[in-house]
């Protein structure tokens, strides 16, 4: 794939437009050809979990669960910061396909060739 691109993602149910805006643009991405990831912190680490997402529905775009689903079809990959994840007491047995636990260094070493990244 031709390059690297980075979606921070530190929402989910207490914004669904930013986490569902996220997907569409991690989406985008993807199907651009660049190998992308979606960084889950904060409250975003509860999108991990098998059916935080299936009620998630913003009117004018494709429900979350799916937009999620697409993302990791088409190759992308989904990092969840441990720190945020451990804090919330989440199911590591629970998480959605795709989905990493990842502690920041992971992050910084997808990052360091210079890639272009986006946070909501």
């Amino acid at each position: 794939m031709p390059g690297k691109f980075v979606v921070t993602l530190t929402r989910a149910k207490d914004d669904p437009d930013r986490a569902t805006v996220a997907f569409v643009v991690a989406n985008a991405a993807v199907a651009s050809e660049r190998e992308t990831v979606v960084f889950l912190s904060i409250e975003g680490v509860r999108l991990s979990q098998k059916g935080y997402a299936d009620d998630i529905h913003e009117s004018g775009f494709a429900p979350l669960r799916e937009l999620m689903a697409n993302f990791v079809a088409a190759g992308g990959k989904i990092y969840v910061c441990s720190p945020c994840f451990k804090k919330r007491n989440l199911d590591e047995n629970n998480l959605v396909p795709g989905a990493t636990i990842v502690g920041g260094a992971k992050l910084v070493e997808f990052m360091a060739d210079g890639a272009p990244s986006i946070s909501y």
